[in-house]
């Protein structure tokens, strides 16, 4: 219960940290390319806890921690269940930081035992390098993977993870914490918005949010789960640990695309994945020499940025059950989930995607979700038209943000209940749906415009393959829409920025649409697949302001990249 949650210590007293990241997408083949990991772990992760150094005191800060920085494999599953059985917390970094952020993030965090894959070594090189002086230098280990050829072999007097666990005994008893509230994970989020935060996670709210994501997504016993989804996007929305109660097989990839999915789906018999909208995206503009038929209906659960409803409706056409809902790095995996409908069912398809387009209902493990007026605080009217902020209260929301008191008390009030920036609108039926980040949304001579509905419409366009819409100065209304568009393979050239608006034009009101179109061949994104908005934001702002009456067609910048 999250306002019990305020009597513990704060994330600033945690005892230790550990941060883990997997390597960037190879382009290797050596087979297998694919690697189906059991469930439940076996004695390694004891090992591992058993071979970390001695406890120390606790004292104000954590004395000791761990990085991890491996591959989407055993070892990355095995530090989901070793890294907590050590009495240590587990930090999951994502795999594409530069070196300048690894190193911010491990001086933030006080690291100072690194799990490294061979493909992020050069990176982890030049983050140790950034350190400041005296700074402690954390002890490197080397997390090898049997199933790649292309990089060398360990040098001999290297410690390597494998080494590591023949330290440890995988009879040791693990340690276990001294209060459900002890802090189990530490994430930093993903950086969409501003830089990021170090968010806290208890061993309660790990538990709750674990079981709730179970239930709520109906998984059954023993499944086969391909990760789509990294296990550094905040731990995988739970999932390590919950492939684990249900006995199910974990398949892991170094590289997601395409045609590794469906030939992966289709050789393991795949019942279950996860991924943001970029990875539906993905699969549903795969072209028909790369799909290969589905083995049986398979599970998607998608969530991390709002998915427009034609990507929806594509990706079910093709035969996979989607899922949709709604978590953040602060609640550790998802709160509400679009609970769907029977009745739904006999309604035209693009109905049916445009419901499941909602977040949805709270968990059975979220108290409460409501969404407020930014100002009186009081819940908005549930006529899916008046926008609030979204706020949430349950026992997985975050602890708080690490070392940073006042954007904890900015973001969780005393009452328990947690701010999360997000504007949204509440259905009638009491289904909420996102329309923007607060951030995220153009004012227009007065007029709120939802970014997202906006890029929403845009997907519907027959050669849009992403959209992205952001405000740009305007020197009569304030701010009006641009949209930064990259277009699905082929359809370079054949389609112009006047022709996207003027399609535009037919299909919303006035004022949304968008008076400028840039055209580009990959729009930014995190590495969770989230499409960095405030990019695109200070390029609009480079534009400078347009004029009264006129709409710019950006559309000569076909092949330049942000």
């Amino acid at each position: 219960w999250r306002s019990s949650a305020r009597t513990r210590p704060t994330p600033a007293r945690s005892r230790r940290s550990a941060s883990w990241s997997a390597p960037p997408p190879s382009t290797a083949t050596a087979p297998p390319s694919s690697t189906a990991v059991p469930s439940s772990p076996g004695p390694r992760p004891t090992a591992a806890a058993s071979a970390s150094p001695p406890r120390s005191p606790p004292r104000c800060l954590p004395p000791r921690r761990r990085v991890r920085a491996a591959a989407e494999r055993a070892g990355m599953y095995e530090a989901h269940f070793g890294v907590p059985m050590s009495g240590a917390v587990l930090n999951s970094i994502n795999t594409r930081l530069d070196a300048r952020t690894v190193s911010v993030l491990l001086r933030h965090s006080g690291s100072r035992l690194i799990l490294v894959d061979p493909a992020l070594v050069p990176v982890l090189d030049e983050a140790l390098r950034l350190l400041p002086p005296g700074h402690p230098a954390p002890r490197v280990v080397l997390v090898e993977d049997p199933h790649e050829k292309d990089f060398s072999p360990a040098p001999a007097a290297a410690l390597t993870y494998e080494k590591l666990l023949e330290m440890g005994d995988p009879e040791s008893r693990w340690v276990r914490p001294a209060s459900e509230w002890d802090p189990m994970i530490l994430n930093y989020t993903s950086g969409t918005t501003s830089a990021p935060k170090g968010v806290v996670h208890c061993h309660r709210g790990i538990f709750v949010v674990t079981m709730d994501s179970l239930v709520s997504w109906s998984v059954p016993e023993q499944p086969t789960y391909l990760w789509t989804l990294p296990m550094f996007h905040a731990n995988g929305w739970s999932f390590p640990w919950g492939m684990a109660v249900v006995g199910g097989t974990n398949v892991c990839l170094r590289r997601v695309d395409a045609a590794e999915v469906y030939d992966t789906i289709a050789r393991r018999g795949v019942t279950h994945l996860c991924g943001a909208p970029v990875v539906l995206n993905m699969l549903a503009n795969a072209p028909e020499g790369v799909r290969r038929p589905l083995p049986g209906k398979v599970q998607i659960l998608t969530a991390g940025a709002p998915p427009p409803a034609a990507v929806l409706g594509r990706t079910e056409a093709i035969g996979f059950d989607v899922s949709h809902g709604y978590g953040l790095t602060e609640t550790a995996g998802l709160v509400l989930l679009c609970a769907w409908k029977g009745e739904w069912n006999k309604l035209p398809a693009s109905e049916r995607a445009g419901l499941k387009a909602r977040q949805g209902v709270r968990t059975p493990g979220m108290a409460e979700v409501d969404i407020v007026d930014g100002e009186t605080g009081r819940s908005v009217s549930r006529d899916g038209a008046t926008m609030g902020e979204i706020v949430l209260r349950g026992g997985c929301v975050t602890m708080g943000y690490f070392k940073d008191e006042d954007a904890t008390k900015a973001a969780i009030r005393d009452d328990g209940w947690f701010y999360t920036g997000d504007v949204g609108v509440m259905h009638p039926d009491g289904y909420l749906e996102i329309r923007d980040r607060s951030k995220d949304v153009i004012i227009s001579g007065g007029e709120n415009i939802s970014s997202v509905e906006v890029e929403s419409l845009l997907y519907g366009h027959p050669a849009v393959n992403e959209a992205a819409v952001v405000a740009r100065p305007d020197e009569f209304w304030g701010e009006t829409p641009c949209a930064f568009v990259s277009l699905k393979d082929g359809a370079a050239g054949a389609v112009t920025a006047a022709e996207v608006i003027a399609w535009s034009r037919e299909r919303m009101p006035g004022y949304m649409v968008p008076k400028t179109v840039v055209f580009r061949a990959e729009l930014p994104k995190t590495s969770t697949g989230k499409i960095q908005k405030y990019v695109l934001r200070n390029l609009a702002k480079e534009m400078g302001p347009t004029r009264r009456g006129v709409s710019k067609m950006v559309g000569n910048h076909r092949n330049r990249k942000v």
